[in-house]
């Protein structure tokens, strides 16, 4: 008997270069400032892309940018994670999808165009219709056009024009398909959050968009300075769960602070889940790829993960064997699941004077490249750490890290 899944998972299709990935960003911004619980996930050959590749400084972006996997074998987590979801997605499904690729429809239950030329739009909404998906919208992408809304019912047409990079989707068409979005997530927000709270493995469980709105914050914006008064909230070495959006950094500033207790965090593919077990040796084969740098007589080490198959198993990761820091002081990068931040963080931290998270959006907001997420003294937790001469690009050993002060 197969699984039924009442939450819906919405899937953008079009060709390549059409403006997908910066509408999927567009909406899920705009539904965030609603309040409208979902996710967007990225259901193309992964390549880490994601929030950060549209916000990051691009010389960052392009280092940490992980292009493609080797095979489909990433393709049935996939599916299993659409089909599981745990709250309501927005699918990116890419401009050249497989026809096995294409089965990640099967899991969707709507679907968004957003094409070019009137021969994209055929083949697209053809493929929508082979795998029984609702239309509720079809959008010609017009990079010099003007926006239009042609239609708002019952499917939402019309132009959006100048969709590039390090901008966001604006106009009449735009607007009516965040309405039509927010209607049809909308009715499944507060059982969701009763369920997701009820079910949580902690007593304290801490729901990160209340705790900013406590704390006079914004939560869709957290800045590092934020993080001594967050830890200053949290009981120190108790079992904790934590819901919600969040950066890198805050989540594995919480897994550390939770210490020796046990740590939780929801993921929408996963449900509750405490970061895996790591240890340090001779490190493991993929499916994690280390690399280590150190200026010859430097205090300070650089660690830059990687993930080979660009879509990972917390299953495959249980267990795993990473390198011992190099240095006192350490600073992690990489495009990870939150859950494997965590876990990198409870396992380094005790072994570092200090311990500093990479988050690529610091860079393009000009705060900087990464957080003190632990530390012994100084520099105390919430600094960011810079990179001399204004320099941002991880691989570049001549650069030292100093501290914004």
């Amino acid at each position: 008997m197969e699984f039924y899944n009442p939450l819906p998972a919405v899937a953008i299709g079009g060709p390549p270069h059409s403006g997908k990935s910066v509408l999927a960003y567009s909406l899920t911004r705009a539904l965030r400032e609603r309040a409208v619980p979902h996710y967007l996930l990225r259901a193309y050959p992964p390549d880490g892309e994601g929030d950060w590749f549209l916000e990051g400084e691009p010389d960052l972006v392009r280092h940490l940018r992980i292009k493609g996997a080797a095979g489909d074998r990433w393709l049935p987590l996939l599916r299993r994670d659409v089909a599981r979801r745990h709250l309501p997605l927005i699918v990116d499904m890419g401009g050249l999808p497989t026809p096995e690729q294409e089965s990640v429809l099967d899991e969707c239950t709507h679907g968004i165009l957003l094409t070019p030329s009137e021969g994209a739009r055929r083949e697209w909404a053809d493929c929508f219709a082979a795998h029984g998906l609702v239309l509720l919208a079809d959008l010609r992408s017009d990079l010099w056009g003007e926006n239009r809304l042609e239609a708002a019912e019952p499917v939402v047409r019309g132009v959006l024009a100048g969709l590039e990079r390090g901008k966001r989707a604006s106009g009449p068409a735009f607007d009516a398909l965040v309405a039509r979005l927010a209607v049809l997530f909308g009715p499944f927000a507060a059982d969701l959050y009763r369920r997701h709270m009820a079910t949580a493995p902690a007593e304290l469980v801490v729901d990160l968009e209340r705790l900013a709105q406590g704390m006079g914050r914004d939560p869709t914006g957290w800045r590092p300075g934020d993080l001594p008064a967050v830890l200053d909230y949290l009981p120190a070495g108790e079992p904790l769960a934590l819901y919600g959006r969040g950066p890198n950094w805050l989540y594995a500033a919480a897994a550390v602070h939770a210490l020796p207790a046990p740590f939780f965090l929801f993921d929408v593919r996963l449900g509750w889940t405490a970061p895996p077990t790591l240890s340090v040796g001779a490190p493991s084969a993929a499916p994690l790829r280390v690399e280590t740098r150190r200026e010859e007589g430097a205090p300070v080490a650089r660690m830059t993960f990687s993930l080979p198959e660009a879509y990972l198993d917390i299953t495959e990761v249980e267990g795993l064997v990473v390198p011992a820091p190099s240095a006192e002081e350490l600073m992690l990068s990489g495009k990870l699941p939150l859950w494997l931040w965590a876990g990198l963080a409870r396992l380094y931290a005790p072994r570092t004077s200090w311990l500093a998270v990479a988050q690529p959006q610091l860079t393009a907001q000009g705060l900087g490249w990464a957080v003190v997420v632990h530390s012994r003294g100084t520099p105390p937790v919430g600094s960011v750490i810079g990179l001399q001469g204004g320099e941002t690009g991880i691989g570049d050993s001549h650069n030292e890290p100093e501290i914004a002060r």
